[in-house]
């Protein structure tokens, strides 16, 4: 499956962005989805994720409560609701498949990944 993330951009500490990500090559219902971001000088970390069917998600402390994630199989679609943004939310932040079992978090079992889509919080 081939992804591509959009939707970053500047916003001001307590400010809001969505992401998005869109799916070709094969229906996201099969992929567990899921978001990471990579910080200058630092290792790519988990973000959210959200089941097939999109009944279950989970969230990186550090994002819980703020940040939102949803899926639109029927659009191949999944989105990053991002509000109550912090400076050390700045990343670059990547969609991501994986077929392993649900509730990882770690990077090697997402083996489908977007271009990643900037976001900047300044503040």
């Amino acid at each position: 499956v081939q992804l591509q993330a959009s939707g970053g951009g500047l916003v001001q500490a307590g400010g809001s962005l969505r992401l998005s990500c869109v799916a070709s090559g094969r229906t996201l219902s099969s992929y567990v989805m899921g978001w990471f971001r990579q910080a200058p000088g630092k290792e790519r970390e988990f973000v959210a994720a959200i089941s097939w069917s999109g009944t279950s998600s989970n969230y990186a402390d550090s994002v819980k409560g703020r940040f939102t994630i949803s899926r639109d199989n029927a659009k191949n679609t999944v989105a990053l609701q991002m509000n109550n943004l912090k400076p050390e939310d700045t990343a670059v932040y990547y969609c991501a498949a994986s077929r392993s079992r649900w509730g990882t978090q770690s990077v090697a079992d997402f083996a489908s990944w977007g271009q990643g889509t900037q976001v900047t919080v300044s503040s």
